[in-house]
C-alpha cells in the first residue's frame, strides 16, 4: 500500500474551497499530502498539481472530489486519468462518484467498465459546462433586454455638456477644445457626443 494524496482546485482565488477540504479531511489524509491549486484550470500549467504529480509513486491513492478537478474538457480529463493510472500506475478514487474508484475491479472487466463510466462523466461534465455558459449569454441577454445595464456606471456629463456639444456640431469648437470645456477626455467626449447624435437621431 502507497501513500494517500489528495488535490484540489477552485478555478478563481474568489473561489471557496472549503467543501473539497471538508471532503478530503474526513478520509484522514495527511494535511501535508493534500495539494491545492487556487487558479483557473484553462491549462494544466499548475504548480501544485505538477508538484504532485511529481511525488506520486506506484500504489499511490489520489482522492479528488469531483472528475472535473483533473481537467477543463474532457479530453483533458482523459488524458490525465489515463497518464495517472497506466504512467504512474496510482489509484484514483472521485468522492461524488463512487463507481469511479481504480481500486475496485483490476481485473480487465473492470477497467474496462471504470473507463466507460469516466468516458460518459467526463462528457457529461464538459457538456453542462457548456450548458452553464450558454445559460449565462441567454440570461445576460435577456437583461440586457430588459434595461439592466452591466459594468460600472457611466459618470454623469458635466452640467455644460449640452452646450459645448452643440458648439462643436456648429463647429465653433473642435473636439480637444469641447472635451477641455467639460473637463473629459476626448474619447470621453467623443463617446458622449456620438451616443447623444444617435438619440437625437432617433427622436427624429
Amino acid at each position: 500500500m502507497g501513500k494517500i494524496y489528495g488535490y484540489v482546485r477552485v478555478s478563481t482565488k474568489e473561489q471557496n474551497e472549503d467543501r473539497q477540504m471538508l471532503a478530503l479531511s474526513e478520509l484522514l489524509i495527511p494535511a501535508e499530502n493534500i495539494f491545492m491549486d487556487k487558479q483557473s484550470g484553462k491549462d494544466f500549467d499548475r504548480p501544485m498539481y505538477n508538484l504532485l504529480k511529481k511525488k506520486l509513486k506506484q500504489d499511490d491513492l489520489l482522492y479528488v472530489k469531483s472528475i472535473d478537478r483533473l481537467g477543463r474538457n474532457y479530453e483533458e480529463i482523459l488524458a490525465q486519468w489515463r497518464w495517472l493510472t497506466r504512467e504512474k500506475k496510482v489509484d484514483i478514487v472521485v468522492i461524488d462518484m463512487p463507481l469511479l474508484d481504480t481500486r475496485r475491479g483490476k481485473d480487465l472487466m473492470g477497467t474496462f467498465l471504470s473507463d466507460i463510466v469516466l468516458q460518459v462523466l467526463s462528457f457529461v461534465a464538459e457538456n453542462e459546462r457548456k450548458n452553464i455558459r450558454q445559460r449565462q449569454r441567454e440570461g445576460i441577454e435577456a437583461a440586457k433586454i430588459r434595461g439592466v445595464q452591466f459594468g460600472r456606471p457611466e459618470n454623469p456629463l458635466p452640467e455644460n455638456f449640452t452646450q459645448i456639444y452643440n458648439q462643436w456640431m456648429l463647429g465653433k469648437i473642435n473636439g480637444i477644445e469641447a472635451a477641455g470645456l467639460c473637463g473629459m477626455s476626448i474619447t470621453s467626449f467623443y463617446r458622449k457626443a456620438n451616443k447623444r447624435k444617435e438619440q437625437q437621431k432617433t427622436l427624429m
